[in-house]
């Protein structure tokens, strides 16, 4: 899907909130041939805005799972976001990428918002996949039956593969990691970007062809690398989802923002 011809174009900004610096290549690349070797692993949420709406993408999670993951959390989503001038509570469109922990929690944050989601994850993460204790284990129940609460209230809004969720926004669900993950594609003065999210945790998964150990379709896996690229027209824009090497790619938003928030819709610092 091509998205509309629109006049909207937006800034991007990755906001760290948490690292996890003890995990090594066997962790992140199946049959990794350094397999012991240190990979640490970034945890981001995604900023789109522009002068007529903000959209966050993801949710991030709190210190609690944190600790119970293992993972450190440097700071919350929220306050995260408040360091930019955004509050939380008054944000009214979220894009979750997919339901698991690490992109589906603090939605308690966000009393006001409407959450797209794909029908495909809502029914995978409810459904007869989670009697698997493997399949199950990237979800936190309670941020499952959290988002069940919202849909009961009337607060998701579900997509059925690609659609446009604002002017130069248009998410796309692309399988393999989680059966409903989506990314989003979005139109910038210096052309297409694609959040990658899950679809591609690092630079080398869709760069080389090398995939990430948590999937439930390896096909899919690889056939949405060449869908990230293809939606953004060059690799060079598509952002994945967990790298450090984004903080380093990207400049950051501000001196005192180094780290913590970049910006994405913008030239790459590596040339």
């Amino acid at each position: 899907m091509t998205s509309p011809a629109s006049s909207d174009t937006y800034e991007i900004l990755a906001l760290k909130y948490a690292e996890y610096t003890q995990r090594k290549r066997l962790e992140s690349f199946i049959s990794a041939d350094d397999h012991d070797q240190p990979h640490p692993i970034d945890y981001f949420v995604w900023v789109i805005r522009n002068t007529q709406r903000t959209i966050v993408v993801d949710t991030g999670f709190d210190a609690i799972e944190g600790a119970k993951r293992g993972r450190r959390v440097i700071r919350a989503p929220a306050a995260a976001l408040e360091q930019i001038g955004i509050a939380a509570p008054q944000v009214d469109q979220v894009v979750i990428t997919h339901l698991h922990y690490d992109h589906a929690g603090t939605l308690g944050a966000f009393p006001k918002a409407r959450f797209h989601l794909q029908t495909a994850e809502m029914a995978y993460a409810t459904g007869p996949c989670m009697c698997h204790a493997y399949l199950r284990h990237p979800f936190t129940v309670d941020h499952v039956c959290e988002m069940v609460k919202n849909v009961y209230s009337g607060r998701v809004i579900f997509q059925d593969g690609d659609a446009e969720i604002a002017p130069g926004v248009t998410v796309h669900r692309i399988g393999g990691h989680s059966r409903g993950l989506q990314c989003v594609r979005v139109a910038t003065a210096t052309g297409p970007v694609v959040l990658a999210s899950d679809a591609s945790h690092f630079y080398e998964n869709f760069e080389k062809g090398k995939v990430f150990p948590i999937t439930i379709d390896i096909a899919d896996v690889l056939a949405g690398y060449q869908r990230l690229v293809a939606l953004a027209g060059s690799p060079r824009r598509v952002i994945p989802g967990h790298d450090p090497l984004v903080l380093q790619r990207y400049p950051a938003l501000n001196s005192q923002t180094e780290g913590i928030v970049h910006r994405l819709d913008v030239a790459r610092l590596d040339g």
